[in-house]
């Protein structure tokens, strides 16, 4: 079945599921995940042909106006999540748990789990290796799938000192290349189906996908992870940012000013509403 969406036929691709993210990773097949925080513009990536749908804690920082993303509550999560589960899409709904929502204790990261599942999302992401390798584990044992995040993990900026690569010097300490290598490997043990490699050299990615047995989801990770995953409003050109590992596919951002400018000239100038657009 292709994989490219149609704004003429939305709901004639296949539902996203765990078993048909294995079956594309088992034919090698580059999976494509983005953010998306509300109804239209999950609609929207939906019918583009996007496989999954990061609803993101960098909603923090993309709608918020947030400097990082550790703000975001867990009660914030489950209304986007809500939102884009109203779009009904066929991508997968991947919900992120947020700072303070997990770490505690595993049976803290269930029940935070269960609230974004009760809220529409089919999976939840969270960040850490080897110290999240229990939590994972918890998470996955009450059926709700899990995908991991490791490498440059945005909720320990104060930890990593800003956001910075991971992984380039050596050592098993936190942010090391080989504690990276052990925080794969305890995530996919842990019962993960996927991991996002987050901000770590290219070469270190591609060792980590080849050990691997699970899909390996790169952001600034080089092009050699099974799948990408980038934020919505950088794609889209709607971002005041620029980033190294991404790339505006659209100049929405200069549409949508020109767009709003001519709106407010016709306004003044006493265009705007003419009479074609006035009820009689």
């Amino acid at each position: 079945m292709p994989r490219t969406g149609s704004t003429h036929e939305p709901n004639e691709r296949t539902k996203v599921t765990l078993p048909e993210v294995g079956r594309l990773y088992a034919e090698g097949t580059k999976l494509t995940m983005i953010t998306a925080y509300d109804a239209t513009f999950a609609r929207l990536v939906d019918l583009a042909g996007i496989d999954v749908i990061l609803v993101g804690d960098s909603v923090g920082m993309v709608l918020q106006g947030e400097a990082n993303t550790i703000p975001v509550t867990l009660d914030e999560m489950a209304y986007h999540v809500r939102l884009v589960a109203k779009a009904r899409p066929k991508a997968m709904i991947a919900g992120d748990l947020p700072f303070g929502s997990y770490q505690v204790s595993p049976q803290q990261a269930v029940e935070s789990s269960i609230a974004l599942m009760k809220a529409g999302a089919e999976c939840v992401k969270l960040e850490g290796g080897v110290s999240m390798a229990e939590t994972i584990a918890a998470i996955t044992r009450v059926d709700i799938p899990v995908v991991g995040h490791i490498g440059l993990t945005p909720q320990s900026i104060h930890r990593m000192g800003g956001h910075r690569v991971q992984g380039k010097r050596s050592g098993f300490e936190a942010g090391g290349r080989e504690r990276l290598l052990e925080d794969a490997h305890a995530v996919e043990q842990a019962g993960a189906f996927a991991v996002v490699l987050e901000g770590i050299p290219r070469d270190l990615a591609s060792e980590i996908r080849n050990k691997l047995s699970i899909p390996t989801i790169g952001i600034g990770a080089g092009p050699d992870c099974d799948g990408q995953v980038l934020v919505l409003h950088d794609v889209l050109g709607l971002s005041d940012r620029t980033y190294k590992f991404s790339k505006a596919f659209a100049a929405l951002g200069e549409q949508a000013i020109a767009g709003t400018a001519a709106y407010a000239a016709d306004v003044r100038n006493g265009v705007w509403p003419d009479d074609q657009h006035s009820f009689h």
